[in-house]
């Protein structure tokens, strides 16, 4: 039996509550009440060869109702007679939506946000109608994040680190942990002037909004052991401020970046040369040193998809860039040392060459196999001193 029962009605109602739709309307959102649920009752047939459970389905409707209203019709039957069977079921108000699914308490938390919102920061209300639920999950918080809004609003564009804010309750975590949903707020009530566009999500949040950020750092090994930044013996393993890099053009020729750790410490002694230590995805903490466009760059990652989209970032900043190691040979080479990509990338990736848009085809393409991959530190070190002599 396929009929509507009062669980199935409870269900309907906790739906418009999962949607947002019931706290949405103290918010000022759309008209829901009095709303019709759905209802499927017994045809003709049915009433007639299962009269009794008709019945008990009628019987159980009714001591289920309260929170909702049933609407009957008349059901003039040949055998049976005139019968009221239930037509329609209604809920004619929020309140006895909310009693239904046992949801009064959380909606009374919700409206003391909303009312407290209203006295504070009255333009986020059309915030809180579209995501009620969320606001929920940050009632704790609540009054902390109007708070911090507020301070954001007198101080526009601070120039401090999230640290010095000062204020009772607001903490640094507390910050990071809601970065995305301030970014929200925020754009809802500070003027356009004060927002700096070219940046968004949790990682531009300070830029965004005039918050001084923890510099971006430049890892790299100078090569050339004629060439020492540091004195003495001095590994000349060194980590600068993206802005100290920036300015730092140094006389080599020549740039390797590598993804792998072990081989950018492991990296051979070559004249007139460094190696940067990449970061994956993102080259924004070397992309304002203009004197990288003046060298030679070299650009070594695994052979997969991902290491080709990599490469592909990279030419954004750096056009010239070269690739190697990252060719169909070194891959075809070292085949018993192949992995598995587990989430392959699937992009198009403009700014590869020829050869390379070729073999990132056929990655993609599982030419060799499935999700085939070499990891740059696989490849022999030997391989690696021989492609360096050759460049």
């Amino acid at each position: 039996m396929k009929w509507t029962t009062p669980t199935d009605l409870k269900t309907q109602v906790q739906k418009l509550w999962d949607r947002g739709l019931l706290l949405s309307t103290l918010a000022g959102g759309a008209a829901v009440f009095p709303r019709r649920l759905t209802l499927k009752g017994p045809n003709s047939e049915e009433l007639s060869a299962r009269f009794s459970e008709v019945r008990d389905w009628i019987a159980g409707l009714v001591a289920g109702a309260g929170p909702y209203r049933i609407e009957w019709r008349s059901v003039n039957h040949r055998v049976l007679g005139t019968n009221d069977i239930p037509a329609r079921i209604w809920i004619d108000s929020l309140t006895d939506a909310l009693g239904m699914i046992n949801k009064r308490r959380a909606a009374e938390q919700f409206a003391a946000l909303l009312e407290l919102t209203r006295e504070k920061q009255p333009k986020l209300i059309p915030w809180l109608a579209k995501r009620p639920l969320r606001t929920l999950e940050l009632a704790e918080d609540w009054a902390q994040l109007l708070a911090l809004i507020a301070w954001v609003q007198k101080h526009p564009r601070p120039a401090v680190y999230l640290r010095q804010i000062d204020l009772t309750g607001i903490h640094t975590k507390l910050i990071e942990g809601h970065r995305g949903v301030l970014a929200e707020l925020l754009d809802l009530v500070l003027p356009e002037e004060v927002i700096d566009a070219a940046h968004s999500g949790a990682a531009g949040f300070c830029c965004r909004y005039g918050f001084l950020d923890k510099p971006s750092r430049v890892r790299f090994r100078v090569l050339d052991p004629n060439i020492r930044l540091l004195g003495g013996e001095a590994d000349q393993d060194i980590t600068l401020t993206q802005a100290a890099f920036a300015v730092l053009d140094l006389p080599v020729s020549k740039v390797f970046i590598t993804e792998n750790e072990i081989n950018f410490l492991a990296f051979p002694p070559v004249p007139d040369a460094l190696v940067i230590f990449g970061a994956g995805y993102g080259f924004a903490n070397i992309a304002s040193a203009h004197w990288l466009q003046q060298k030679t760059i070299y650009y070594w990652g695994d052979i997969d998809t991902h290491g080709f989209a990599i490469l592909n970032q990279l030419r954004r900043f750096f056009p010239h860039s070269i690739s190697f190691l990252m060719d169909r040979q070194t891959l075809l080479e070292h085949r018993s040392l192949w992995g598995i990509e587990a989430q392959p990338e699937t992009g198009n990736l403009t700014r590869l060459d020829a050869e390379e848009s070729v073999l990132y085809a056929q990655l993609h393409q599982n030419h060799w196999g499935d999700h085939v991959r070499l990891e740059q530190e696989r490849i022999g070190f030997n391989v690696l001193l021989e492609i360096l002599r050759q460049l």
